[in-house]
């Protein structure tokens, strides 16, 4: 886990060495155990590193195979290295190091771009053939690592962060206007390649780009899950697809142990955190450290989820640590949080996911998650209203209950500026051109097609990857294992559906957790400080809106503004998000970002 950069030049030059490095150095909190910089002919690549296969420097990178003629830089975990390593010196490589890169290496020499296709894990990678000069950019399947884009004529730039990529400057900071609707109406996720800048893009999950020394370019998809029934399970009952299902993901949390340092479990007393506890425990796993995290209450709402975390903690005796943050945290944390976000995320729970992760960075490197489940198996509220939709309303029937707000809401809010044109609603025709496409059986499976690939890439696991290693802690996350997902996608809507959501896995659940846990309300990671804006958060919200920056960039309509501060609490999305947050958040991200880039 990591962070990795770099510059491919086409116009003759060389790379400027000090931008990688500077590039290089942003990235200080995703690898605070080691950096390397390494330049030949157009190329040069940046890396920091956190140590967590093959704690010796023979695992430094980037790395260098001057017998095969290749350089890497990566980040991530290669979970099946060991197995890959074994087939890779049947066919007659020798290795000098023990570590993941490595093995990426040899399988890249071996597979070429087809590499990734042998690979279990989550990966963002550049290759560079040291002889021929042409770069191989590859992202994991479910998008878990991050890889940016930052084009300029007569050059690329690459890195695992934004702000690395505006540390190394020159980069078209205008605001994309299609990223900017699927902001406000998509529930804050902007799909690949869009960011909120024209001038960075980003390479799509999934994603082979393979780049040549005079700028051409090919991209490959080397993987979609299929979201249809599946002729071999065809005759699958209910016990067998709990089965199944629970034994797919023994072998994920399994997978997911592979390390040369502990590994913990972000538990938050939910189904999902809980039962990669419990999988861990049958698999022989003691002491394994859990931690949970809870706020102070605010408007009747509570901010902690102890009651169900203790239980499983006591059931599966773990070494658990609680940690509560006081509202007196609560605000200096959001301006360090803020800066953290590779993109503006609106969600709450970013505050809670950076504070955690720093509390668990003091005493361990590595953690499961259970992120990636609700959207896999149907665990959120609006998948039952999409049952019995006919697949031609699928997307009307999803934005209805998903979107934040319609296009006409948007023109409402926006300045005229940042509009497009009349008629023009690239979130609806981007999620109806996914979910018309074959390869769904039902709305609910067209619906839980895009969520699981777009969705859950740009919102939730961006979110843990990017708060998790602002502090350098490493955040692996089972439900995301590409074959459990596979898996899934082809289990029967209506199992998923069943008990309020999610009901295969709480029924596969029943074995080995407690009902309570199961049974309970569903719950989220509730920072309520931030849900209902008062004192200080709300002040924090009216300075960014009504600073001078905000004014001179003008994203919004003073007539809408004065809507939502008449009623900072009352103006809801249709996911009772708070629309205020949701404006302020993206003006903080970008004065934070502008801030930045002028140290």
């Amino acid at each position: 886990m990591c962070g990795i950069c770099g510059e491919i030049r086409f116009d003759g030059s060389v790379p400027d060495v000090s931008a990688v490095d500077a590039m290089t150095c942003e990235m200080t909190r995703r690898g605070p155990d080691g950096s390397g910089v390494f330049a030949k002919g157009a190329v040069a690549l940046g890396h920091r590193r956190l140590k967590i296969i093959d704690l010796s420097e023979k695992g430094s990178q980037p790395m260098i195979d001057p017998v095969l003629g290749l350089a890497l830089v990566f980040n991530g975990c290669i979970y099946n290295h060991h197995e890959l390593r074994a087939e890779l010196e049947g066919k007659g490589y020798s290795f000098f190091s023990h570590a993941d890169s490595e093995v990426i290496l040899k399988a890249f020499h071996a597979w070429g771009p087809d590499c990734v296709d042998h690979f279990i894990g989550m990966f963002a990678f550049a290759i560079v053939d040291t002889d021929t000069g042409v770069v191989t950019l590859g992202r994991d399947r479910l998008g878990i690592k991050p890889l940016y884009l930052a084009d300029t004529p007569g050059r690329l730039r690459f890195a695992s962060s934004v702000q690395a990529l505006l540390r190394g400057g020159d980069v078209d900071t205008s605001i994309d206007r299609v990223a900017l609707h699927h902001y406000f109406s998509f529930h804050a996720v902007v799909p690949a390649p869009h960011t909120i800048y024209n001038g960075i893009r980003k390479l799509p999950p999934a994603t082979v780009m393979v780049i040549h020394p005079d700028g051409r370019r090919t991209e490959r998809k080397y993987w979609e899950p299929s979201f249809e029934a599946h002729p071999d399970r065809a005759d699958w009952d209910e016990q067998r697809w709990h089965a199944e299902l629970l034994d797919s993901l023994r072998t994920s949390v399994r997978r997911r142990m592979v390390a040369d340092v502990p590994v913990g479990v972000l538990l938050s007393g939910g189904v999902d955190s809980s039962l990669v506890v419990a999988l861990l425990a049958e698999q022989g796993q003691t002491d394994l450290a859990t931690f949970s995290i809870g706020f102070d209450s605010a408007a009747g709402e509570s901010g902690d989820e102890y009651a169900y975390s203790d239980l499983i903690a006591d059931t599966f005796a773990t070494d658990h640590h609680k940690i509560h943050i006081g509202t007196d945290r609560l605000l200096p944390a959001i301006p360090d949080t803020v800066a953290a976000m590779g993109e503006p995320m609106v969600s709450h729970d970013c505050v809670a996911f950076y504070l955690l992760s720093q509390e668990v960075s003091k005493s361990i490197k590595v953690v499961q998650s259970g992120q990636g489940a609700d959207e896999i198996l149907g665990g959120y509220s609006w998948y039952p209203p999409l049952r019995g939709v006919p697949r031609a309303d699928t997307t009307r029937a999803y934005a209805n209950v998903f979107f934040d707000r319609d296009d006409a809401d948007i023109r409402s809010i926006l300045a005229d500026e940042y509009l497009l044109e009349a008629g023009y609603d690239p979130s609806f025709a981007f999620a109806q051109a996914h979910q018309s496409a074959p390869g769904a059986d039902t709305s609910v499976d067209a619906a839980l097609r895009l969520d699981t690939t777009v969705m859950l890439v740009d919102d939730p696991v961006k979110r843990v990857d990017t708060m998790t290693m602002a502090w350098g802690l490493e955040a692996r996350v089972p439900f995301l294992d590409h074959e459990f997902v596979e898996l899934a996608a082809t289990c029967p809507a209506e199992l998923k559906l069943a008990h309020g959501g999610k009901g295969v896995l709480k029924e596969a659940s029943r074995a080995l957790l407690p009902s309570a846990v199961i049974d309970r309300t569903k719950g989220y990671f509730p920072v309520p400080g931030i849900r209902h804006l008062t004192g200080g958060v709300l002040d924090l919200v009216n300075d960014t809106l009504r600073s001078q920056s905000a004014v001179d960039r003008g994203l919004y309509r003073p007539e809408a503004l004065d809507k939502l501060f008449g009623d900072p609490n009352g103006i809801r999305t249709r996911l009772d998000g708070n629309e205020l947050w949701q404006v302020a958040l993206l003006e903080m991200w970008l004065q934070t970002m502008e801030a930045n880039a002028r140290r």
